[in-house]
């Protein structure tokens, strides 16, 4: 059967560690990374059932932050993930840890930096050495959904739609429908699945109805755009969910003739900030995190990038502003765009 997968080595390890771990790993937390996407939400649940299911362990599946994207919701509702909010007594009840789609070190998680995690299968560029029992990073693998769906068809184990369903929208989401699939083993992975899917909930979950929150916001992030060069820049200020700013940046990216988008959104005393090229062999995650003051505070794979930082819930507008031209000047320096050709707003009637 692991012929059929070229790659399928990562899962192959993950199917041996639990198989020779089994109830030793219980009871397992299994934590995503903050405001998680379809990716996280799927591969948390693919280990959430095969360590319950398959390998009897007691497992619970959490979440830092919000879910805000419409599409995210409509997922775990439609699909019943069984997801709880992350709790600081979770880290006491729990022995073992798995992250997934994230990692240790990193900043978008509430994993303590004193704590050794169990097992961690992610696809993101590793900051440092990762600290677990067991780990999995391929960068190459598209989507972390990859290696838990090669997981189950390796194991011939009955794969339910709702699970077959996420794991698909988890693939096609972060491998833009595939478009960003550099192996065929991703490609067949997800064929593979989905003769396994609801194609209706797949639907339903793809095309949301939306707030009139959301179309303010998109409309605000239209009209604040403004172009230099190949590079489309929008602050949304206030956001009522950080979602709204890599969903808004992904769609400025559209734009004929942009090469890149870069939009923030305030949040809770955070800055946060998306990026996005068109070109998919940029190191967008590298661009980014020589914006950042503090480069592990951004992260990403290919030409997707994200990020957070502090900047406070009392700051001033003058204090939000001086951060976000700070990160837009470090942005045109690091793409080689001169900061003496001025913006353009496109979208604004004159």
């Amino acid at each position: 059967m692991e012929k059929k997968y070229s790659n399928g080595k990562n899962a192959l390890r993950l199917i041996h560690f639990l198989d020779k771990k089994k109830k030793s790993l219980s009871p397992l937390l299994i934590l995503a990374h903050d405001y998680p996407d379809p990716d996280a939400l799927a591969s948390g649940f693919a280990l959430y059932y095969l360590a319950r299911h398959h390998y009897n362990i007691n497992t619970r599946m959490v979440y830092n932050g919000i879910i805000g994207r419409a599409e995210n919701r409509e997922m775990v509702r439609i699909l019943k993930i069984p997801l709880h909010k992350f709790k600081l007594v979770d880290l006491k009840r729990y022995n073992n840890i798995a992250l997934v789609d994230t990692q240790p070190e990193f900043g978008n998680n509430p994993f303590p930096k004193d704590r050794r995690a169990t097992i961690v299968v992610d696809q993101h560029q590793p900051a440092s050495e990762v600290s677990a029992d067991f780990v999995v990073v391929d960068e190459e693998c598209g989507a972390t959904s990859v290696i838990f769906a090669q997981a189950f068809l390796l194991l011939g184990i009955e794969m339910p739609a709702r699970l077959a369903t996420a794991l698909a929208y988890g693939i096609i989401t972060d491998t833009l429908n595939l478009y960003r699939a550099k192996r065929e083993d991703i490609i067949k992975t997800y064929l593979d699945i989905l003769p396994f899917c609801d194609m209706r909930a797949l639907a339903t979950i793809q095309n949301p109805l939306r707030s009139k929150k959301f179309f303010s916001t998109l409309n605000k992030g239209i009209k604040n755009a403004r172009v230099n060069s190949k590079l489309i820049v929008s602050h949304l200020g206030f956001v009522e969910n950080p979602d709204l700013v890599s969903q808004i940046s992904d769609f400025l990216l559209t734009c004929k003739g942009i090469s890149w988008s870069f939009c923030t959104g305030r949040y809770h005393g955070k800055l946060h900030v998306s990026f996005r090229a068109i070109d998919s062999s940029v190191l967008a995650a590298k661009i980014l995190q020589n914006v950042f003051e503090n480069p592990e505070e951004a992260g990403g794979h290919d030409n997707i990038a994200g990020g957070s930082f502090d900047v406070g819930k009392e700051a001033s507008d003058y204090f939000w502003q001086k951060h976000e031209d700070g990160l837009v000047q470090r942005l045109l320096d690091g793409l080689d765009i001169s900061s003496k050709r001025k913006f353009s707003f496109p979208f604004q009637e004159k």
